[in-house]
């Protein structure tokens, strides 16, 4: 897409709506709206010049605001920070608005041009053939998802539709409601909260796109919808409710809790769905079963008493209505109907799939008071002394638990009661609604062994047939290394391995997420990932196991916010293909999935990068050994620059005293804590990843990102390999996929707003340091590409990130002026915390994908 036409369809736009904003009636807006521009423009000319925040910002009071008094002033900047946020809403929603005309939605990555591919080379057998088995999850992840409220989402979809229609008058309307509508949640949401938001988007959402993208292919293929057995062909996957790693506010009660919001959200979408239905078949021998239906419904809707006990019940209902409509009127608004009941086979009475989610550590705690509960104290010693096999085997001879209540740990009680949880969701919503348990920072077999006994002993009976799958989640660059082996153990393990068989011999392994970035670095990480993703695909198929990858791409795939299906289109034929699972999270969720047309496209990119890289194996997907040691250099160069960096003796005071790290845990939008563990000193490996990321994000530095990628392309530059490099970013997708990501952390930083703490005598090295592999890492990687300016190959992105970093610029010099007057002062001041605080919703949501 060429510059000038973005410019039509959204900048040009933008400006024009945006001049709406001056002739609103709230008071002072003029004012703000007027200044605002001139702000603006300061910032630009100041940060040319080389001027800091602090005398970019006290030279506009003394230009504009002389006579003012200093809480007058702070008073404008903090109706500036409102100013800009509704200015970013609006820009997403002229930008929404403009999605098909800036996006090639039929073009490369859709279902269309997939079809027409594999007609023209005759690959239609084994496309449908593929799709029989394949799926696409995408998880919601319980991770701050959202800094706008529900009731900010409903006016930013309005505005939208508005804008589409060129309806000035409603514009006009809908910015008053935003002017007025708080942006900021008063109090700190619970999980349920969290959940509650999230299910906006299934159902104004997924559950329109979903059916809609799976009937679209089913036509294309002419296979009857009927026919179709395969409807787990696109999944949603959800976490909040679930995820109870480092989240003391998550129990079992919550888990159920959100189980019985997704299945009253699904049905009250079928009882919408029905009652419109209806009014089409009201022919005899059909509409009777239509009012059955209608009324079983509702009766679960408002009576609270189920009268579908599951989705095979109603399908029965359905597919007798069908019969009759086929039998008795020549099949009239058959296609209608089959179009519904595609949607109860996909959504059943779960809507999406909960997991639940702990961390080894709580496990490895549990089974202590266990031990101790049981055998005493003296037995907990001598099995701590034990070996890992022997733990396994001791743990594995355990035949019942202690009454919950007998155990001192209230937390430990909420554990066991979580599987209790996962039973009842199961009965009520089907296995679907929950049917993993997720281990993250899962370092050993006997971490896995550990969940399984306890779900063999509180699940049931019958532990030949676990209605659960344990998906250990291995996260830093070592437990990644040990992934391997440790699956092979778990194999060999004959308890686990008839479980295995019990499930379809299908192993859910979930990699990578926040933590291997924030632990390795970005190259080392990414790289870490998919060699694991090799062993592991090669070690379960030596023992007959289909393994599934679900990747915690909250994490360093899409760091950089770049584009996720090209990287599942890179993996290549040494990587199991069976399934594409991934988690989205922050603002991802509503940039890439808060619309129907862009949930769409992003959900058929997804799906289509999947089929492709197994129907089209090319050079481009396989990497070679030249090219595999050339990468791993880089990798082990990289981790090497990004440990020291993390080792500096000013890593962590910068982080805490500089970043808006600590106020993270004010801003209301997670209900999770900040960090890990208890104490009160910042520690890094009790770091969340969200605050760690987002704080970079925040100083506009990204470290994330692209730290290491600069130093290790300039190593291979002097080692002379560099030719060999530039031929791999031609070569590789998967190499080309990486620094494309980093090129978009590149794009978003804006290290000049920061410069001032080059002179700051506590923090100058780190910042330097920074600094100078942000200005290497650009220059590298335009050479390494060819390319004249970043993001030359992807000009939407480029023009977008360019109008959002204006807008927002002004909030982050104020955000800047706050940090380095409180450096300066040597002490907190209430006022520029509390701007501080105000800043970080605009900067995070300007940036759409920072979180």
């Amino acid at each position: 897409m060429s510059k000038n036409h973005y410019q039509t369809e959204v900048s040009k736009r933008f400006t024009i709506y945006n001049s709406l904003f001056l002739d609103l009636p709230f008071s002072d807006i003029h004012r703000t709206g007027t200044l605002l521009p001139i702000l603006s423009s300061k910032c630009q000319e100041g940060f040319e010049k080389d001027k800091t925040p602090k005398e970019i910002i006290r030279g506009f009071f003394n230009e504009m605001m002389a006579n003012n008094s200093e809480e007058e002033r702070h008073d404008l900047l903090f109706k500036m920070v409102q100013y800009v946020e509704r200015q970013v809403v609006l820009f997403d929603s002229i930008e929404d608005a403009a999605f098909e005309r800036i996006h090639d939605i039929k073009g490369k990555g859709s279902v269309k041009a997939l079809i027409t591919r594999v007609d023209n080379d005759r690959k239609r057998e084994a496309l449908i053939e593929k799709l029989k088995n394949f799926s696409v999850r995408l998880t919601l992840t319980a991770h701050p998802t959202q800094f706008y409220p529900g009731n900010v989402l409903g006016i930013i979809t309005d505005l939208e539709t508005a804008i589409r229609d060129n309806d000035l008058g409603n514009i006009n309307l809908l910015l008053q409601q935003l002017g007025k509508t708080g942006f900021i949640n008063k109090d700190k949401p619970t999980p349920l909260d969290e959940a509650v938001s999230l299910i906006w988007f299934l159902v104004n959402v997924f559950y329109q796109s979903m059916p809609d993208i799976i009937t679209r292919l089913l036509n294309s293929l002419d296979i009857p919808i009927d026919e179709w057995d395969n409807p787990g062909l696109l999944k949603v996957g959800f976490w909040p409710g679930g995820d109870r790693d480092g989240n003391p506010f998550v129990t079992h009660d919550t888990t159920v809790k959100v189980a019985e919001k997704l299945q009253k959200w699904i049905v009250r979408c079928y009882y919408r769905d029905v009652r419109k239905l209806k009014r089409r078949l009201t022919f005899k021998n059909v509409e009777p079963i239509m009012l059955k239906i209608e009324n079983g419904l509702f009766d679960s809707l408002f009576d609270n008493q189920n009268f579908y006990l599951s989705k095979e019940a109603l399908i029965s209902d359905l597919m007798e209505a069908r019969k009759a409509l086929i039998e008795l009127h020549d099949g009239l608004f058959l296609e209608q109907l089959d179009e519904f009941i595609l949607k109860v086979k996909i959504f059943g009475f779960h809507f999406a799939n909960m997991d639940v989610r702990q961390d080894s550590r709580k496990h490895d705690g549990l089974w202590d008071e266990i031990i101790e509960n049981q055998f005493g104290k003296e037995a907990l010693q001598a099995y701590h002394k034990l070996g890992e096999e022997e733990k396994i085997t001791f743990i594995q001879g355990i035949d019942s638990l202690p009454e919950i209540t007998s155990l001192k740990d209230e937390f430990h009680h909420d554990m066991l009661r979580s599987f209790d949880a996962i039973k009842i969701v199961q009965k009520n919503n089907g296995e679907d609604g929950l049917h993993r348990y997720i281990i993250s920072n899962c370092q050993s077999a006997l971490h896995v062994l550990e969940v399984f006994r306890l779900a063999q002993l509180t699940l049931g009976k019958d532990v030949e047939k676990l209605p659960l799958d344990i998906v250990p989640l291995f996260e830093t660059i070592d437990d990644l290394a040990k992934a391997p082996n440790i699956m092979e153990q778990l194999y060999q393990n004959e308890a686990y391995r008839k479980h295995l068989e019990s499930r379809k011999s299908k192993q859910t392994i979930m990699l990578g997420f926040s933590d291997g970035t924030k632990d390795g670095g970005y190259i080392r990480a990414n790289w870490s990932i998919l060699l694991a993703k090799e062993e592991l695909t090669k070690v379960s198929r030596l023992n007959d196991v289909s393994v599934v990858f679900f990747d915690g791409r909250g994490g360093p795939p899409a760091r950089g916010g770049g584009n996720m299906h090209n990287f599942y289109a890179s993996l290549g034929q040494q990587v199991e293909n069976e399934e594409i699972q991934v988690t989205i999270q922050g603002q991802t969720i509503s940039a890439n999935y808060g619309k129907p047309v862009s949930c769409t496209y992003n959900l058929e990119q997804l799906l289509c990068a999947g089929i492709e890289n197994e129907l089209y194996p090319s050079s481009e997907k396989t990497l070679n050994a030249g090219q595999r040691a050339l990468i791993d250099q880089m990798a082990d160069f990289s981790y090497g620059f990004y440990r020291d960096f993390k080792n500096h003796p000013q890593f962590l005071p910068y982080l805490e005293h500089v970043t808006p790290l600590k106020y993270f845990g004010q801003v209301n939008i997670g209900s999770r804590p900040l960090k890990r563990g208890k104490d009160t000193g910042l520690k890094f490996e009790d770091l969340r990843a969200i605050p760690f990321v987002g704080s970079w994000a925040q100083m506009k530095q990204n470290i994330p990102g692209f730290f290491g990628v600069g130093a290790s392309l300039e190593a291979l530059k002097k080692a002379g390999k560099f030719p060999e490099a530039q031929q791999l970013y031609n070569d590789s997708l998967f190499f080309r996929s990486l620094l494309g990501n980093s090129m978009q952390s590149l794009a978003k930083s804006f290290y000049k707003s920061t410069a001032y703490l080059k002179d700051n005598p506590k923090y100058s090295d780190l910042w330097t340091l920074m600094f100078e592999e942000y200005q290497r890492s650009i220059q590298m990687l335009l050479e390494v590409s060819g390319m004249d300016t970043l993001l030359q190959d992807n000009l939407t992105s480029k023009e977008s990130i360019a109008i959002r970093e204006k807008i927002v610029l002004p909030v982050i010099t104020i955000q800047q002026y706050a940090i380095q007057t409180m450096l300066d002062k040597g002490e907190d001041d209430p006022v520029l915390q509390k701007l501080i605080l105000r800043t970080m919703f605009g900067i995070i949501n300007a940036a759409r994908n920072a979180a």
